[in-house]
């Protein structure tokens, strides 16, 4: 018998680990990183057109890694096992950052805090309404999702984030929430949600640090911007 030749992409793969390997993310186009990815998922198969096919329908590669499982596995050619790798390596990033930003310490920096809320919330179709909650020495004791809305709009009651306060035994507070829109400015409900709570946590000798508004692209402080 004839020796059988290995498949065109065999040694593509392996180029691609060792740019890889070599020059870490910056040295692959962000299609040959989804690309080499799925090698793990689909080990027989040349998974560039998919790659590419992925990003051109999602927007970018982000956008892929903040796709739901469920649209993952409504795209034509992708297979259960490769939703799963991709919504798997989208979760390892959050815990990673949560981990940095959120461990129960002093929080590190804005720029840390703002990383994971990005990143957790900022490819979110719909609005969603989190709370960070502090203790006496600034430390991060307790993060907690109070609402999730529609694209444009959340509602927030002071009372239920006053509650889970109490709860965690709290002193401080840092408003997070997300705009779909990649708009950052404040809507005329954020500010007046924002009054509101302020208003409502002093009743409870409670400090509201902040309120951050944040997009995949950048973020607003409320409080960088003496909006509190």
């Amino acid at each position: 018998m004839g020796k059988v030749d290995k498949p065109h992409y065999h040694g593509h793969r392996q180029r691609l680990r060792n740019r890889f390997l070599k020059g870490g993310a910056a040295a692959l186009q962000d299609y040959e990183l989804l690309e080499l990815l799925l090698t793990f998922a689909i080990p027989y198969s040349d998974v560039k057109p998919l790659a590419k096919r992925l990003i051109d329908h999602f927007g970018s590669f982000p956008a892929v890694l903040d796709a739901s499982p469920q649209a993952l596995v409504e795209f034509m050619g992708l297979k259960e096992y490769s939703a799963v790798l991709i919504h798997l390596v989208k979760a390892c990033i959050e815990l990673y950052l949560k981990e940095e930003a959120l461990t129960r310490r002093q929080i590190p920096s804005l720029a840390a805090l703002v990383d994971y809320c990005r990143t957790s919330m900022g490819g979110l179709q719909d609005e969603q309404f989190r709370v960070i909650f502090l203790n006496s020495q600034n430390e991060i004791i307790a993060e907690e999702v109070v609402q999730e809305g529609t694209v444009n709009q959340t509602v927030v009651y002071p009372r239920k984030v006053l509650e889970l306060a109490l709860k965690h035994k709290a002193t401080g507070l840092i408003l997070v929430h997300n705009h779909p829109s990649g708009n950052l400015t404040p809507s005329p409900a954020d500010r007046e949600l924002t009054r509101a709570l302020v208003q409502a946590s002093r009743t409870l000798n409670l400090t509201v640090h902040d309120h951050l508004i944040v997009s995949r692209h950048g973020y607003f402080s409320l409080a960088e911007n003496n909006m509190l």
